[in-house]
């Protein structure tokens, strides 16, 4: 395998993963989409069909082929990886190195992709104070809806001139390019880390999440059970990590019952997430008060990402989610109506703007997000 590192090393030589670029035959199928107006559905590993609205009937451009690391530069904090390079795959080339990504983004299933999940723009526990997925991509190879090879971006934090393409493409669902390879910002692997439970209900935890965010703490993750359990975790220097855990209380979580948590958690394996009745994102003002109560919930981010597990009706969750400054996303569940918060009128015409500068054909995941696009 080729190296193509800036520095001429090559440090993920003992990588032994399938490396194919298959961006020529991409595009080629692009281009033809484009010609006869053939609308396409991309796909990766098809870990995530349920996120978003289904599509209509068209044909799959396949990425799943398409990956490998093209380049990793562990003392510049930086790597490229293609789209369909499995997450597990990319993340163990990232351990052997003491690195990882930092949003904690989460798989739902063996077959989750690096191009699926920036796609999707998922994040894990760690969001609210590491950031979000898209504030560690520094650069993307892509096609746009006529079959044109697009880069933006580059290696480094501040390489960005007009718009932030990279950014916008993150959760975007495909609506607006083919993404080919992504270059993201990585981080060393926290050297210490540390989970402490207190018993409070939903309210008072996200009191007690308020209070701790005014501190200067290593917190890297909160959650409450929905029940009486509030979940605290601490990263980052060992010193640090042992005081905020003396200075917050609370009973102490072994280890391995700590990691299984936020896998949990992060999978969507914790037992509030089973059963098939419609579930719900909530995001909000982590001030913003409990909503819907009588419904069961799991709360993330200091407040500001909340699930709601129940059918409430898709205009009531919307509502009360707007009436607090936030939005709701119907995440799994067919209850009727839209999946995505609709959009105010100056917004959808923002949206249709720019798919039709990226994909003037319409004919990229169309209707993946709205209908009106």
């Amino acid at each position: 395998m080729p190296c193509t590192s800036t520095r001429g090393r090559c440090p993920f030589r003992k990588w032994s993963g399938t490396s194919i670029d298959q961006g020529e035959r991409l595009q080629a199928e692009v281009r033809e989409a484009f010609s006869r107006g053939n609308p396409l559905r991309i796909q990766g590993g098809g870990s995530k069909p349920f996120f978003g609205r289904k599509t209509e009937a068209c044909t799959v451009l396949d990425l799943s082929a398409h990956q490998g690391i093209a380049a990793y530069e562990p003392q510049e904090l930086f790597v490229t990886a293609r789209a369909g390079t499995p997450l597990a795959v990319l993340e163990a080339v990232l351990r052997e190195s003491g690195q990882f990504l930092p949003f904690e983004p989460p798989h739902w299933g063996p077959g989750a992709t690096l191009g699926g999940t920036l796609a999707c723009g998922l994040s894990g526990p760690a969001r609210a104070h590491a950031g979000a997925a898209r504030d560690f991509v520094l650069g993307v190879r892509m096609l746009n809806g006529q079959g044109q090879l697009l880069r933006f971006g580059g290696q480094v934090m501040k390489n960005v001139a007009g718009y932030d393409v990279p950014r916008l493409l993150v959760g975007s669902l495909g609506t607006l390019g083919v993404l080919l390879e992504a270059t993201l910002k990585v981080l060393p692997a926290p050297r210490a880390s540390r989970t402490r439970r207190l018993e409070l209900d939903a309210a008072a935890a996200l009191r007690f999440c308020r209070r701790l965010a005014a501190q200067p703490l290593p917190v890297s993750a909160t959650c409450h059970d929905g029940k009486k359990s509030l979940f605290v975790r601490f990263s980052g220097n060992g010193s640090a990590v042992r005081a905020a855990v003396a200075h917050t209380g609370g009973d102490a979580l072994e280890e391995t019952e700590a990691e299984a948590l936020w896998r949990t958690v992060r999978e969507q394996e914790h037992p509030f997430f089973a059963g098939g009745e419609p579930l719900w994102r909530l995001s909000l003002p982590p001030a913003a008060p409990l909503l819907l109560p009588e419904y069961p919930g799991l709360v993330e981010w200091g407040g500001a990402q909340r699930w709601l597990r129940g059918n409430p009706g898709v205009t009531r969750v919307q509502e009360a989610a707007a009436a607090h400054g936030g939005h709701a996303v119907l995440f799994r569940g067919d209850p009727g109506g839209m999946r995505f918060h609709p959009l105010s009128p100056v917004q959808l015409r923002l949206h249709q703007r720019l798919k039709a500068a990226f994909d003037p054909g319409s004919i990229l995941n169309r209707g993946r997000m709205y209908p009106d696009f």
